[in-house]
C-alpha cells in the first residue's frame, strides 16, 4: 500500500499524454461545468474560459506540496492572461484540507498571496466525486483520461477548445519541461 501511495505522488513527471488520435472526444468538455467560487455566493460557469489554456489543481492546506501555491501563483501573474490557473481544494487525502471555505482562502492569501480562482471544497475522488473530476477522470466522458487525482496537488491541462489535454502527477511544477511543453511555452 506504501508503495502504491509514492507511486501516486511521485509517478514519473513525464504527463499523461494527450489523446493519441486529436480528433477523439469525450461526450462533454470543460465548458459544461459550473462551480461556486470558495468566498461568496458567486458560481463561475467554466465556460468563460472559451480561447484559453486551463491548468486545474486539487489543493490542500496541510501537504507538503503545499509550497506549490507559491509556484503556481507566480505562474499565474506571469502566464495568467493566456492561461488560467485554478485551485480545487480537497480532503481526499490524508485529511490535509480539513478547514472551512473562509479558512481556507484565508490560509492561502496570508500564507501564498494566492490570487488565482479557487472553488469550493470538493471531493475529487470516491463516491461523492465532483462531476468535474468525473469528467477529468473518465476516460467515456472526457476522450482519453482515466486518471484521478492519486494525492493533492494533481493537476489537468485543458486545451482553449475546453478538451482535456495531459495529466501530471503532484510533485510536476510549472517549471518541469514537460508540463511547459504541454502547454506550448
Amino acid at each position: 500500500m506504501f508503495s502504491t501511495f509514492l507511486q501516486g505522488i511521485f509517478a514519473d513527471k513525464k504527463a499523461s499524454d494527450n489523446r493519441t488520435d486529436p480528433t477523439m472526444t469525450g461526450t462533454q468538455n470543460l465548458y459544461d461545468f459550473k462551480m461556486k467560487a470558495l468566498i461568496g455566493d458567486q458560481t463561475i460557469d467554466l465556460s468563460q474560459y472559451k480561447g484559453k489554456k486551463v491548468v486545474l489543481i486539487n489543493v490542500a492546506s496541510k501537504c507538503g506540496f503545499t509550497p506549490q501555491y507559491a509556484d503556481w501563483e507566480a505562474f499565474h501573474k506571469k502566464y495568467g492572461g493566456d492561461i488560467i490557473v485554478l485551485g480545487f481544494p480537497a480532503n481526499n487525502f490524508g485529511g490535509q484540507e480539513p478547514g472551512s471555505d473562509e479558512e481556507i482562502a484565508t490560509f492561502c492569501q496570508k500564507n501564498y498571496g494566492v490570487t488565482f480562482q479557487l472553488f469550493d471544497k470538493i471531493d475529487v475522488v470516491g463516491k461523492m466525486q465532483h462531476p468535474l473530476y468525473k469528467w477529468l477522470s473518465t476516460k467515456s466522458l472526457n476522450g482519453w483520461n482515466d486518471k484521478a487525482p492519486t494525492w493533492n496537488f494533481c493537476k489537468y491541462v485543458v486545451d482553449e477548445k475546453g478538451q482535456l489535454t495531459h495529466f501530471f502527477a503532484s510533485a510536476v511544477k510549472p517549471t518541469d519541461p514537460e508540463f511547459r511543453k504541454a502547454i506550448g511555452i
